[in-house]
């Protein structure tokens, strides 16, 4: 799994890369913490958990990126080294679920920049001939 910072008028964009869903979810996590700081500490910080709900895969990435801001704004530190496990909705239930945990680095210990909100705005989820890939625009 990987991800790459893109140039964007105004804002950043994170294109990520992984062989399953589930790791695109998390690299595009990682490339929202590296879009928010210089330099990410190897170490420090408390793990926490997250669950997101929504009915469909792209709403799903908005709304898990959308509560990882929430969860640096709220809790005042950087989420980093995201794990994510993505399920599609099963038969007779329309969800998809994230459950996923993130590593808090107290916002203190970095350099960190704003990410005010994640957008829509270009946002693709694809599966692909070696696995996923994302791309998300982040208003800064």
């Amino acid at each position: 799994m990987s991800f790459e910072l893109r140039e964007h008028t105004a804002d950043v964009a994170v294109e990520a890369t992984a062989s399953d869903l589930s790791g695109a979810f998390a690299a595009v996590a990682d490339g929202l913490a590296a879009a928010g700081c210089d330099a990410v500490p190897p170490t420090g910080g408390e793990r926490f958990g997250i669950e997101v709900r929504a009915e469909g895969a792209e709403a799903l990435l908005f709304d898990y990126l959308d509560q990882l801001i929430y969860e640096r704004d709220v809790r005042g530190v950087l989420p980093v080294d995201n794990d994510a496990e993505v399920r599609a909705p099963e038969e007779g239930d329309g969800e998809w679920v994230l459950d996923g945990s993130a590593r808090g680095v107290p916002l203190s210990a970095v350099d960190a920049r704003e990410i005010k909100a994640v957008t829509y705005s270009e946002m693709s989820l694809e599966e692909t001939a070696d696995g996923w890939r994302a791309y998300v625009v982040f208003d800064v």
